[in-house]
């Protein structure tokens, strides 16, 4: 009992139901055609076994009580009439006569097919003399139930002797015919249901043609990049009646995508003259900042006397032209970016480049406490040595830049995957939250070994209203981060989004992990 009430408690409770809108139509159509056809056949079944029931009852009437009354009759010599065995001559075929005195059945008999003028006497079960024996004497016909014979339709009316005459016929012909209506309903029936489920899937599908094409249509818009770049949306699907609710959904999802194609067209659009613009001005600015710098540093070269007020402005121009050409290099190296031009593809030896890029940094902030932990053997990845150097030493500057005096910068680059021997990545530190972090749940997205670089720092961390968009150009976050910075100024903002930019056209993901007192930069890059 105890393993049938488990089995039942894990039953599900309810029937499943149809989850698509063909699906519903059908069963809905099914559904009441079977009731329909059910209500019909019940219908029917009892029409006829009504009808069929009042006809015996009709025949019962005519025959009255003349078999059950020559029941009496059998001691006398049969005569020409053929009256002793019963009055079988214009009886059907199963009559049953019963005669009852006192409550006691003295004769029973039944009139067989082709039984001439003999008739059957039946031995009847102290049941069927019961049954026999409680039918009421007021001619009304009754139906019994006779285990000696079958189910019959009987009248009870008084004799001339004082005694009770029963007369019968038997209902198998009715049952008979009641049983071949049903078996042709349900026959007939279920193949109406099949056809009609048949044509109804047909019909259904062929009426939501249109609404399925919808769903299709907003099924590949969803999968398209939508964020950026030029976007090719599905063509339209015109063969629809504008007359029906399914057309006319179909027509406003039309027109949806009309208006959000030509809003995307004009996006691009502008995109494309915004990046246009900016790698034509990053390039023309490039000749006269460098004029700028070029004459600034051939005054600081002259050999008479200069005022230390113009030795000063001269060293601020020729410093400021430099920041300026730097920007516009950046920003000319992001227009080339967004366009798509192919970086170079050979080996890197990003061990041997970290290495260099740290040594660099170190050089250029003393007073930062620099640690570095790389992996037993040089990593080696496909892309850009000098884009990717410039990736690490925008991350070290971004870290030098933003961090006090006495700051403890660690590196760290490790293999993850079959490479690694099962050693996975290694933590920049030990209490480094890299790897509980967004940078740890954020991955490539490719298969096999990955090179995972991160810079961690122990610094007052990026303000959680940065966070998010510290990836995007001219995002500045030195009013907090720069508080007791070892570098005075800052950059244009422009930094982290090479970082992010030159990553993605490698392939690759950076994440950013942080919190006051600890930062950490991950950069993850296929090594295959």
């Amino acid at each position: 009992m105890t393993a049938v009430r488990r089995l039942l408690r894990r039953a599900p409770r309810t029937l499943p139901r149809p989850r698509t809108l063909r699906a519903r139509l059908i069963a809905g159509l099914l559904v009441l055609l079977t009731v329909s056809c059910a209500a019909v056949g019940v219908a029917a079944v009892v029409e006829l076994e009504h009808f069929l029931t009042g006809r015996v009852d009709q025949q019962l009437a005519e025959a009255g009580t003349r078999f059950p009354a020559s029941l009496e009759n059998t001691a006398r010599p049969p005569d020409h009439d053929g009256d002793e065995h019963g009055d079988t001559r214009h009886q059907p075929a199963g009559t049953f006569g019963a005669r009852l005195v006192d409550g006691t059945v003295t004769h029973a008999a039944v009139v067989p097919s082709g039984s001439g003028l003999a008739v059957r006497t039946v031995d009847l079960t102290a049941h069927d003399r019961r049954a026999l024996a409680a039918l009421p004497a007021d001619g009304r016909p009754h139906t019994v139930a006779l285990a000696s014979l079958d189910e019959y339709r009987v009248t009870a009316a008084w004799g001339l002797d004082g005694d009770v005459l029963v007369t019968g016929l038997p209902l198998e012909p009715v049952e008979a015919a009641v049983h071949r209506l049903e078996l042709v309903a349900g026959v007939v029936f279920g193949i109406a249901l099949a056809l009609t489920g048949v044509a109804g899937v047909l019909w259904v599908r062929w009426s939501l043609r249109p609404l399925s094409r919808v769903a299709a249509t907003a099924t590949r818009v969803s999968e398209l990049p939508l964020a950026s770049g030029e976007v090719a949306l599905p063509p339209r699907n015109p063969d629809y009646d504008p007359r029906s609710e399914v057309g006319r959904v179909a027509a406003a999802f039309d027109r949806m995508l009309g208006h959000v194609g030509d809003a995307l067209g004009k996006r691009h659009a502008s995109e494309e003259r915004l990046r246009r613009f900016a790698a034509d001005a990053s390039h023309e600015l490039r000749t006269p900042v460098a004029s700028v710098r070029g004459h600034a540093e051939l005054a600081l070269l002259h050999p008479g006397p200069v005022p230390p007020e113009v030795t000063r402005a001269l060293e601020r121009i020729a410093a400021e032209s430099s920041r300026m050409g730097e920007m516009v290099d950046e920003m000319l190296l992001l227009a080339r970016l967004d366009a798509g031009r192919p970086l170079e593809r050979r080996p890197v030896d990003l061990t041997r480049l970290v290495l260099d890029a740290v040594t660099d940094a170190r050089a250029a902030g003393p007073g930062h406490r620099w640690t570095l932990d790389l992996a037993e053997e040089p990593v080696l990845v496909p892309g850009d040595a000098h884009r990717l150097h410039q990736v690490v030493a925008n991350l070290l500057a971004n870290a030098r830049g933003h961090t006090p005096v006495g700051t403890e910068v660690t590196v760290t680059l490790a293999v993850d995957g079959p490479a690694a021997d099962g050693r996975g990545v290694e933590g920049p530190a030990a209490d480094s939250p890299a790897a509980d972090g967004r940078g740890a749940e954020e991955s490539t997205g490719v298969e096999g070994t990955t090179a995972v670089l991160s810079v961690h720092d122990s610094g007052p961390g990026v303000p959680a209203e940065v966070r998010p968009d510290v990836f995007e150009r001219f995002t500045r976050a030195e009013h907090r981060r720069r508080a007791g910075a070892s570098v005075s100024g800052g950059g244009a903002g422009l930094g982290l989004a090479i970082v992010a930019a030159v990553v993605e056209a490698h392939g690759g993901s950076v994440a950013l992990d942080s919190r006051p007192g600890s930062t950490t930069f991950t950069v993850r890059l296929s090594t295959g």
